[in-house]
């Protein structure tokens, strides 16, 4: 379940059609991202060896999945290059309280919401893209979309007890929502 507070509005998906290039592109900025943001957390949180193996097979994972995208960016004949981000995430983390372990508990719960929208958007992707090849790459990825965001959570729970992360999740998955209501009508993936 992937507790999102909203479903992506239709317009969203008729921006990302029309400018898939674009979607690729962000697309493998969010994947760089992703491990990167692992790959912090395994050096920041070193005292919690709870995290050190899931975060470091979650970054891999990450990684292979951007060595997928930058393949198909490269087999449409585009390279990886810049791209301004979305606000989305940067937004989203203003949720993140000061002190731990609230920090650590709202930046795994944000982590896990990041996944979410993405498993959700990539199962838009895979149902509607007309290229068969593109919708398969999509297809192929939910299911990790979907294992990220549980893992992330999975990695928030012995830090706090069972009702308090309930909680912060409800009030982070409202917060992400807002976000997202928000947010520039952009050709990106959290836009």
């Amino acid at each position: 379940m992937l507790r999102l507070r909203s479903q992506t509005d239709p317009a969203w998906l008729e921006r990302a059609l029309a400018d898939m290039d674009t979607i690729l592109l962000d697309h493998a900025h969010c994947e760089k991202k992703a491990a990167s943001t692992a790959i912090n957390l395994i050096f920041k949180y070193q005292d919690h060896p709870w995290l050190m193996l899931p975060l470091s097979a979650l970054a891999r994972e990450e990684l292979e999945h951007f060595e997928r995208v930058v393949g198909v960016l490269r087999a449409r004949g585009l390279e990886f290059g810049r791209l301004s981000p979305s606000p989305y995430a940067g937004q989203l983390h203003q949720a993140v309280r000061r002190g731990e372990p609230e920090r650590l508990v709202d930046t795994l719960i944000c982590c896990a919401f990041i996944e979410a929208r993405s498993c959700e958007r990539m199962k838009l992707l895979s149902e509607t893209l007309p290229d068969p090849e593109l919708a398969a790459l999509y297809g192929d990825l939910l299911a990790s979309e979907a294992r990220h965001h549980q893992t992330y959570l999975d990695l928030a729970a012995p830090l706090v007890d069972r009702p308090t992360l309930e909680a912060r999740v409800r009030a982070i998955g409202a917060h992400e929502a807002a976000v997202l209501g928000e947010a520039p009508p952009l050709a990106r993936l959290h836009c």
